[in-house]
């Protein structure tokens, strides 16, 4: 009888916790990823294990460096003047960009334990390095020793190669996943455009169009080839996404004139901002072939944050990006999903199963 009497209490917790799940718009628990001692940060990537990073003010707004973030505890400063680090790999290899001694601004690659390694340059006095896949590959653009801005690849087996464009004078690569496709944005032929492109392989850059405005450019990739940025409309920016074939889909916006989308995950999951009726900037996810959702409805009203951008996710449904925390600073934030009702029925089940196990052992012995 004791035994049937705790699995009762059992699934009656189990009801009023799904039941409560379920009431609750909560889908979403809220890190603050505080600074390096200033009042400001944003994140701007994430890996399979969580590592986050990004960039933040240090002691008195004094500088920015390059952070990482790591789950527990404080940030880790990785240093650098002006330091900026917008991607981290599943090894936990970090990119950016900072400044050298002589003024300029370079790329880097940060592999822990030791100092940044300045990837140089091709021929310019300017780098930046935007994403890294699980291989190494880092891409960005660099200025070349006429000036022109042109996305790079680099590898450890050898300096950047210039990647091309897209028949004009500049391009960027802000994205390769792990099969070693790489997206960005380059200017078409005359330099009066610049559009979103796709180059994969030794294959020269694919034009992925636009929304019907003249302007597009792609941000992230995942390892399916889907692939996510924002194109000009005739009314304002929309966030897009391009599968492989046809046209970029239109995303839509939250009910605003802007959009922009800035990670995608391997489940398809987008993250970005848009703005809303109201022209605020809300981050938004996306999810399958739904409708986008602001951010801020899926996490606890009662937490005191506005969430602004989202600028990466994994895997796991952990998004990171940029937000006003409850004492009104602009901070990065991790958002990591908490069990959903589905979660908790299966726990239902499992108290169902209980207590029948009890009333037919109860049964058997009389």
């Amino acid at each position: 009888m004791k035994r049937l009497l705790l699995c009762v209490a059992f699934l009656a917790w189990v009801f009023v916790g799904a039941t409560h799940r379920a009431n609750a718009a909560v889908l979403y628990t809220v890190t603050d990823l505080g600074t390096l001692g200033g009042t400001y940060s944003i994140a701007f990537g994430i890996n399979e294990s969580g590592q986050v990073v990004g960039q933040a003010h240090t002691s008195g707004n004094s500088a920015t460096h390059a952070f990482l973030y790591s789950g527990s505890g404080p940030m880790q400063d990785l240093g650098g003047t002006l330091g900026l680090a917008l991607g981290i790999n599943d090894s936990g290899q970090v990119v950016g960009n900072l400044n050298t001694s002589d003024g300029d601004t370079h790329a880097f690659l940060y592999s822990g334990g030791g100092a940044m390694q300045d990837i140089g340059t091709l021929g310019g006095t300017y780098s930046v390095a935007r994403g890294i896949n699980n291989n190494g590959q880092v891409v960005g653009y660099a200025a070349t020793s006429s000036g022109d801005h042109r996305a790079f690849l680099y590898s450890d087996s050898g300096p950047m190669q210039d990647l091309g464009s897209l028949g004009g004078a500049e391009s960027m690569a802000l994205a390769i996943n792990n099969s070693g496709q790489i997206v960005g944005q380059a200017f078409t032929t005359g330099d009066m455009h610049s559009h979103a492109f796709l180059k994969s392989g030794t294959g020269p850059m694919q034009d992925l169009g636009t929304l019907g405005g003249t302007e597009s450019v792609a941000y992230s990739i995942n390892d399916s080839g889907q692939v996510v940025g924002y194109g000009s409309t005739s009314g304002g920016s929309h966030a897009f996404l391009y599968s492989g074939t046809g046209p970029m889909q239109d995303l839509g916006t939250l009910g605003g004139l802007n959009a922009h989308a800035y990670g995608i995950n391997d489940n398809g999951q987008i993250v970005g901002d848009a703005t809303t009726s109201g022209e605020a900037e809300h981050a938004f996810l996306r999810s399958g072939s739904g409708p986008m959702q602001d951010l801020n409805d899926l996490i606890d009203p009662a937490s005191g944050w506005t969430l602004e951008t989202a600028r990466g996710i994994n895997d796991k449904g952990q998004i990171v990006g940029y937000g006003t925390n409850p004492s009104g600073q602009p901070h990065g934030f991790l958002l990591t999903p908490v069990p959903e009702p589905s979660t908790l029925i299966v726990w239902s089940l499992l108290g169902a199963l209980c207590i029948s196990f009890a009333w037919w052992r109860r049964k058997r012995l009389g």
